[in-house]
């Protein structure tokens, strides 16, 4: 065991976390990480992900990317994203895909740590063109759970693939369940 996954492991057993992670380690998949309505998301994420030895790259602003913490978040994985204007994100990402043995990229939908009930659909169609699984992964404050449990396979019927989703999700309680919304759908 390395000693990032048993530190991790340590600091989440210490604040009274349960891991619940029933997927095995797979080579390339979008992680769609909700609820995201707190900083501490992020570094629960990264701290279960890393606890059961897995490691993935991680979409954040630009914004973070400026000295010192581009120290921090460059060899982490982090994928700086330009949010401001239309940069084919999601076909970058999607090359990355084709040409990389392992690629694993967690992607909160939400896009925002506010309430916002019109997920960034971007982690969805970076699946299906890259034609990759999407592992369903979520933080609940309330029972101190974080767990990947589903694998999903996108089948191009947006609207009733996303009828799963948000079915994958009602439950959860966020750090800030007033923040929270499942996506509408259309």
């Amino acid at each position: 065991m390395k000693i990032s996954q048993a530190l991790s492991k340590l600091i989440l057993k210490i604040a009274g976390w349960k891991v619940v992670v029933t997927l095995p380690a797979i080579d390339k998949s979008v992680i769609c990480v909700a609820p995201h309505t707190s900083n501490w998301d992020f570094i629960l994420g990264k701290l279960c992900y890393t606890s059961v030895g897995m490691t993935a790259n991680f979409m954040i602003k630009k914004e973070w990317f400026n000295f010192p913490f581009n120290l921090i978040f460059g060899p982490m994985g982090g994928v700086p994203v330009e949010r401001s204007k239309n940069n084919n994100l999601i076909d970058q990402i999607v090359t990355r895909f084709k040409t990389t043995k392992k690629f694993n990229i967690a992607i909160t939908p939400e896009g925002t740590r506010k309430r916002n009930d019109k997920w960034k659909k971007g982690f969805y169609y970076i699946a299906l063109k890259a034609e990759v699984p999407i592992q369903l992964a979520y933080i609940d404050y309330k029972d101190k759970v974080l767990s990947i449990e589903k694998l999903f396979t996108p089948t191009g019927d947006e609207k009733e693939d996303f009828k799963v989703i948000n079915d994958y999700y009602k439950n959860v309680n966020a750090r800030h369940p007033e923040l929270f919304a499942l996506n509408k759908i259309d």
